[in-house]
């Protein structure tokens, strides 16, 4: 995205209560460029609501602004959304995916494959010492380490990712520019160095209890499964491992003590049909058939996943969706073959995402069921 268009898609994915049913609406009904020239009476004839009105009219530009001066500040930073090409492959197939990522540190990094170590903020010390083990087990298997910076857990998966030599990704529940918990900040630097930081929150954004299972369903979308090592009955980690199972993510359990309160959900996990682990090999081993293929095929791992049909009857952008296939197709491309501008691409590719026939992926665009 150019970065007129950045702006306008930035201040759409940041206005409240806007959902992606309304976003496809009003893409329908104009450009997204055009859209922000509206006036307060158009926004309201298109059906928003006062409160997004007041914010797009007053509180966007500047939100925006704050975000793109961030962007420039310093290298390795980066903002991506869902019509990139670096735009993370198994993020793109979770429903709820976000529209907007901001990244520091190594950008590449969220396209490996990757595994998630969750858990109790108040681990014992079995479970610190489980997760900086197992966390450098898995990236001498060249997997990447993914988590959420929390203490506990989290804090000791990243530190032994980092300590052998690996990459780790950190998810957080607040903005880049606001590292949570402060405590972490050097670890955060480290991060940024041999791995990612990312947020679908603007840089300056606080953190927010709400914000906490939203960053969530992001760490397990990232990753090929998620490894839950204490978790209690009531724990954010549960939260991530629901997500996981929604998003067809294995689900991996350290056992605990059936004394240790802490470990009372996620034994539960187990007992609901969880994988009971023990050592990272077996870890290894549910995934060895996934981790092969992506290996060995990391530009063709969804292309046997949807059906092409030839049918093209009353479908939506018929010239384009005529020009995309079962490889993948960047956005670049489809302008140049179908003579439309990119920017017309990207809406019209944004739509048939939305509606079905195309789906993304690491490279550009696939077809996808009817399409």
């Amino acid at each position: 995205m150019n970065e007129r268009d950045l702006s306008a898609w930035l201040a759409l994915s940041f206005t409240p209560k806007l959902s992606k049913k309304s976003v496809k609406q009003l893409l329908s009904r104009d450009s997204l460029f055009n859209l922000f020239s509206y006036s307060a009476s158009q926004w309201q004839a298109v059906g928003l609501a006062s409160d997004q009105i007041h914010y797009l009219m007053h509180d966007a530009e500047r939100e925006v602004e704050e975000s793109l001066e961030w962007l420039k500040a310093q290298t390795g930073r980066h903002i991506i959304t869902p019509f990139c090409d670096s735009y993370p492959a198994l993020l793109q197939q979770i429903s709820s995916k976000p529209d907007v990522l901001f990244v520091e540190g190594q950008l590449e990094t969220l396209n490996q494959p990757q595994i998630a170590i969750v858990g109790s903020r108040n681990a014992s010390i079995d479970s610190q010492k489980i997760a900086h083990q197992f966390a450098g087990q898995l990236v001498e298997q060249e997997l990447v380490v993914t988590s959420g910076l929390a203490l506990g857990v989290d804090g000791y998966a990243h530190d032994g990712a980092l300590k052998a030599a690996g990459k780790t990704i950190a998810v957080l529940g607040s903005g880049l520019a606001s590292i949570y918990p402060s405590r972490h900040k050097n670890l955060a630097a480290r991060i940024i160095e041999n791995g990612a930081l990312v947020s679908e929150f603007r840089p300056n954004a606080k953190p927010r209890p709400t914000h906490f299972p939203r960053r969530n369903r992001i760490i397990s979308g990232l990753s090929m499964g998620v490894l839950v090592v204490e978790a209690a009955e009531k724990s954010g980690s549960l939260i991530t491992a629901r997500y996981a199972t929604e998003q067809n993510r294995e689900v991996f359990v350290v056992p605990g003590s059936i004394l240790n309160p802490n470990c009372v959900g996620s034994n539960r996990l187990i007992q609901q049909g969880a994988c009971l682990v023990q050592n990272v090999q077996q870890i290894v081993d549910e995934l060895e058939s996934m981790l092969d293929f992506n290996r060995l095929q990391p530009q063709q791992c969804q292309h046997t996943l949807f059906l092409s049909l030839n049918s093209e009857d009353e479908l939506p952008f018929p010239e384009l969706l005529a020009n995309v296939g079962e490889e993948a197709t960047p956005v670049d491309i489809l302008a140049s073959r179908t003579h439309i501008p990119v920017q017309e691409v990207m809406m019209q590719l944004l739509e048939l995402e939305l509606s079905g026939h195309v789906v993304a992926v690491s490279g550009g665009y696939i077809r996808k069921g009817r399409g």
